[in-house]
């Protein structure tokens, strides 16, 4: 008998992609570097956090719309930029179809299996990332051409520092895909013919190029040729995050906060909004979970910028914490991954309603008429909870 495709918790559609994809693939997916300390206190934090549900005055209508930069969302949940999606045939495109239905925004990394174009094609509502890579110039023709598709809005992502190493080893990831490397990696894909099958049937192999990364006339990277150009590139300055803010004339997002003073520089370098992020623990290792820092962080600037949180987000009580913290909206990468992995346009459906339907309980429970109103009062913080990183200011 068949089993059901749907699943009750984005645990089960980890799960499920384990089993369903090659050990190689899965391994790419799994966040951390060195212990994965910062991983495991992501998740583990908002478990600290107990709610204060109120037992009557509750409202039958609750309101869990927003928007973000401008952006019109059903709930407040983005999907986060994350790089090249070889877990399923159509990758980010099934993902923004998937974010579309459910009337979510998504986000689209630079590093991407699928072009900007196909993207926003499918979801209108796109934000396109990138990294501070490459000759100045090349970002601009970026920039440019994300703009020509019809993005909407450009998220900067600077919290990488390069961290490799992890204790459980990191997986093989080949440079490109021909018939030398799939007769290398046969042991350990045809025992999973199920994701085997669903590149076969559409006649292509997994493509780890990276199209939105093409030069004009020019061929597109391989994900580790893009990487080696960012690798080579020099850091950015702050006067660097002023001047590609500059040349986006629209709503732009600062991904990789998790300081005040860094918070307060993102401001003076005019950004729309920011995220308090760590790159989903796959930074710098021991950097403390993000929904720690979040409350000194909307006390800084939350009433100059839009603040957002992605990090550790696995349940739709996660959100709900998270906004009564001071977020307006929070970004998932390896949630939507999972569902993705594990049943494609349907499963990424399946995890968004997951976390819809968490986040609706919560604000029932917690007596509130819609997102906007969580607060505070709302949680039950444990002494020592909050953290303040960099709280001297400039």
């Amino acid at each position: 008998m068949r089993r059901n495709p749907w699943f009750e918790t984005v645990a089960e559609a980890q799960r499920r992609a384990r089993r369903r994809l090659p050990s190689v693939v899965y391994g790419a997916l799994v966040a951390g570097s060195e212990r994965g300390r910062t991983v495991e206190d992501n998740v583990g934090a908002f478990a600290e956090l107990g709610f204060a549900p109120r037992v009557a005055g509750h409202h039958a209508d609750r309101d869990l719309s927003t928007t973000v930069m401008g952006v019109e969302t059903s709930f407040p949940v983005l999907i986060s930029p994350t790089g090249v999606q070889a877990v399923h045939p159509d990758g980010e495109v099934a993902v923004a179809r998937a974010a579309a239905n459910r009337g979510v925004i998504m986000g689209l990394s630079s590093f991407a299996s699928k072009p900007v174009e196909e993207v926003v094609a499918a979801n209108p509502n796109t934000f396109y990332q990138m990294y501070w890579t490459g000759e100045r110039d090349a970002m601009v023709q970026r920039m440019d051409r994300a703009r020509t598709a019809g993005a909407k809005a450009l998220i900067a992502t600077l919290d990488w520092s390069f961290s490799n190493g992890r204790d459980w080893g990191s997986p093989a990831i080949p440079e490109r895909i021909d018939l030398r490397t799939m007769a290398r990696l046969a042991p350990g894909v045809l025992p999973h013919p199920a994701w085997l099958w669903a590149f076969a049937r559409t006649g292509r192999v997994p493509d780890l190029t990276v199209p939105n990364l093409r030069p004009p006339g020019g061929p597109a990277p391989t994900f580790f040729g893009a990487y080696g150009e960012w690798l080579r590139t020099p850091p950015p300055t702050w006067d660097d995050v002023a001047w590609l803010r500059k040349q986006w004339d629209g709503p732009f997002l600062l991904k990789g906060v998790t300081r005040v003073d860094d918070a307060k520089k993102a401001v003076d370098a005019g950004v729309t909004a920011l995220s308090v992020s760590n790159h989903g623990g796959n930074n710098l290792d021991t950097t403390p979970a993000t929904i720690r820092v979040l409350p000194s962080i909307v006390e800084a600037v939350g009433d100059q910028i839009e603040v957002l949180l992605d990090g550790g987000v696995r349940r739709g009580g996660d959100v709900a914490k998270a906004l009564a913290l001071g977020a307006r909206a929070v970004l998932i990468g390896r949630a939507y991954l999972w569902g993705l992995a594990a049943n494609g346009q349907a499963g990424v459906e399946n995890v968004l309603d997951i976390l819809r339907g968490g986040l609706d309980s919560a604000v029932l429970g917690l007596g509130r008429a819609g997102v906007r109103e969580l607060c505070p009062d709302d949680l039950v913080v444990p002494p020592g909870f909050r953290l303040t990183l960099g709280g001297s200011g400039h």
